[in-house]
């Protein structure tokens, strides 16, 4: 499945003790746990350009599936790591974070996990 498209964040769930985790300051959770977020997703065979926009902040990251890339993180720290596709679904792993990206239709589900504790954001396209 193509991943191009815009989505809008629908629903959230662990996102202040997920963020709390990773060691995100009070102050920012407490400013990105209310905004709505918009996910642009840009799909070339294998080439991704995924830009996520909170509020005033932006997050853009560009990689080929297989290559090492440097990755910004929520907190704005660059960390190499790879993208890979599994079973249809993007997966990256960042300093013990595992981030899984998959689309259900017109739904865009991405699920970050540390250690035992799970984030889940779901993402509604709306073109």
């Amino acid at each position: 499945m193509a991943f191009t498209g815009t989505y809008e964040l629908q629903s959230q769930e662990n996102f202040e003790a997920f963020m709390k985790a990773v060691g995100l300051p009070e102050e920012l959770i407490q400013k990105g746990k209310d905004v709505k977020s918009v996910t642009v997703i840009k799909q070339t065979g294998n080439h991704f350009e995924i830009t996520v926009t909170t509020g005033p902040k932006v997050l853009h990251n560009d990689f080929n599936i297989g290559e090492e890339t440097e990755v910004e993180t929520p907190s704005g720290e660059k960390i190499k790591s790879t993208f890979n596709l599994e079973d249809g679904k993007l997966v990256i792993k960042l300093k013990g974070v595992t981030s899984t990206i998959e689309i259900s239709g017109d739904l865009l589900t991405n699920v970050l996990t540390v250690k035992d504790l799970t984030y889940k954001r779901v993402s509604k396209r709306v073109s």
